[in-house]
């Protein structure tokens, strides 16, 4: 079931498929943004999107489509998250597969199996496998580094692409961070600062991998990417696309809820 793709450690965005999705919410009530050309406002950028579901409770419903060289499949998910450190997703559709769960608490992942009633525990060695066959693994559900603190930031470009002003950010890992790759561009748009997508590279140079967010949205006073495309570059035409389909925000949610026993109850 768990199928190697890449071995990495940082999480492109997801604290909401378990957190998942990740990719962009902010708050109606943003601090005041740097002079785009201050060396402050790339660490400022890039710090916004690190916590991007801080301190946020969610709950929602989202369809994720898979497509690998082989087969297709198509899932509904359930989620609930907490901050960055909590989450539990379950499965809704297919039916053979309804009942089965993911939950992150702090660094630790669970998966259960509904159809054997097993748990399993994450181990570190499966971090690198591909959560429920997707081209995210079970390590991108566990957050392990911050683009404003492990990486040297810079703005690369201003402009327009592709019709729309946008800052791009090239980033550079420090020496001492635990991160495998060796470079990451991040696009966002100028408007608002929601991200666009994440390019990321291997430590030879060689694109690996983008994570593309779009359709935007703002609910219940935040704007977020209602559609995230995670592709490998490798040429497979592989991918792994998840749609938002219903997320309320603030709902009355703590810590008790992301237990192991929930895990198996729901």
């Amino acid at each position: 079931m768990i199928r190697k793709y890449f071995k990495q450690t940082f999480a492109a965005i997801l604290v909401s498929i378990a957190v998942f999705i990740a990719a962009g919410i902010s708050t109606a009530e943003d601090e005041k943004a740097p002079d785009p050309q201050s060396p402050e406002f790339p660490t400022y950028v890039m710090a916004k999107i690190d916590d991007l579901y801080r301190g946020l409770r969610s709950h929602g419903t989202m369809e994720m489509n898979v497509k690998t060289r082989h087969w297709e499949r198509s899932m509904t998910l359930e989620s609930w998250s907490l901050g960055r450190d909590y989450s539990l997703v379950r499965i809704l559709k297919p039916k053979k597969e309804k009942g089965s769960a993911t939950l992150k608490a702090k660094d630790d992942l669970f998966m259960y199996l509904n159809k054997t009633g097993r748990t399993i525990k994450i181990t570190s060695g499966m971090m690198g496998g591909s959560w429920m066959g997707s081209h995210f693994t079970n390590d991108d559900l566990v957050r392990h580094t911050r683009f404003s603190e492990d990486f040297k930031i810079k703005l690369s470009f201003q402009g327009d692409r592709d019709g729309q002003k946008v800052y791009v950010f090239t980033l550079i890992p420090n020496p001492d961070s635990p991160v495998v790759w060796g470079r990451v561009d991040v696009t966002v748009r100028q408007s608002d600062l929601q991200p666009l997508s994440q390019l990321f590279y291997d430590e030879d140079g060689k694109k690996v991998r983008i994570l593309e967010s779009s359709n935007h949205t703002e609910i219940d006073g935040r704007m977020m990417p209602m559609k995230m495309v995670m592709r490998p570059l490798d040429g497979s035409g592989e991918y792994t696309e998840v749609l938002w389909k219903e997320i309320k925000f603030n709902i009355n949610l703590s810590q008790s809820f992301f237990t192991l026993q929930k895990l198996r109850s729901l």
